[in-house]
């Protein structure tokens, strides 16, 4: 049903200030969200209600059926982050690494990497990323050091046994050399999927799991639905990538993990997939490619 004039209002100007969107309807099976920075929400966007404002995103996903989540690290210091809240709370696993657009700024990335190892032996570090290739921020220079870093994270995910979770921006073609170069670890995430319906074919081949976004929702993102029909269910999942990628009708405004309903609401028609059906089989994928959360 199109809002009404009044109401495109309020949300143009609750977009102006930034301000979080209301909760959508809770989901009746919970889900997970396999790709969050609530560091960066709390920073950046601030927290939709009172209390401690970690604690306050989580409860608040908590309350649609979003009861898991994958803090993720993007540098040393946001990864030991990561790894001390997962240690300290039950509803949240951690994912450690440097980015690959920060690989090139580091002065000693062999350290920032061995630290990285470190980390990767917790028990409830069960990720390794975002890594990957990203030739939109990065220009030519930064390339040689993006994909050392790469490499080295592919590396770390092998020796510990952990998930590999991709950052991929404008590299389709040279992530898939990378990972067939060095050979693939057992499980392979491709975080925020942006290619087409021929990239996904190639990852769902290589056996990888392709996790979808808020841009899933975007009326130009055509492509990003077609690579979802075609995304088997046990391959499926989702996730924010707060504080970005927020899905229509918010898009605009700050992300939490409480949004993910409307994204696996628009996943669910787009493939014609029963919504319960799906919001189980993310579930079953999250527990297999992390583990229990508890």
């Amino acid at each position: 049903m199109a809002s009404s004039p009044s109401q495109s209002r309020r949300e143009e100007k609750a977009r102006r200030r930034g301000e979080f969107p209301s909760a959508p309807e809770p989901l009746a099976v919970p889900v997970f969200d396999s790709h969050t920075h609530l560091d960066i929400t709390v920073q950046e966007a601030g927290v939709p209600g009172p209390g401690d404002p970690v604690d306050a995103l989580i409860t608040a996903a908590a309350k649609v059926g979003v009861d898991r989540i994958v803090q993720v690290g993007v540098d040393v210091a946001s990864s030991r982050w990561s790894a001390a809240l997962a240690a300290r709370h039950e509803s949240v696993l951690a994912a450690v690494a440097i980015h690959p657009n920060d690989a090139p700024l580091l002065s000693d990335l062999d350290e920032g990497l061995r630290v990285i190892d470190a980390l990767a032996a917790e028990p409830r570090v069960r990720g390794i990323g975002e890594t990957g290739l990203d030739t939109f921020r990065t220009g030519e220079d930064g390339f040689a050091a993006q994909e050392e870093s790469f490499r080295a994270h592919i590396a770390i995910a092998k020796r510990h046994g952990k998930a590999l979770i991709i950052h991929d921006r404008d590299a389709h073609a040279e992530v898939l050399r990378v990972l067939d170069s060095e050979g693939a670890p057992d499980t392979v995430v491709m975080h925020c999927f942006s290619g087409d319906a021929g990239f996904a074919a190639e990852c769902v081949r290589r056996g990888f799991h392709l996790s979808f976004a808020g841009t899933v929702t975007f009326a130009n993102a055509g492509n990003l639905r077609e690579a979802a029909a075609l995304t088997p269910l046990d391959q499926i999942m989702v996730e924010t990538d707060a504080p970005y990628l927020t899905p229509v009708p918010h898009r605009g405004r700050p992300n939490a993990s409480y949004l993910i309903p409307l994204t696996v609401r628009a996943l669910a028609a787009t493939r014609g997939d029963d919504l319960d059906d799906l919001c189980a089989a993310i579930s079953a994928n999250g527990e297999r490619v992390f583990g229990g959360w508890r």
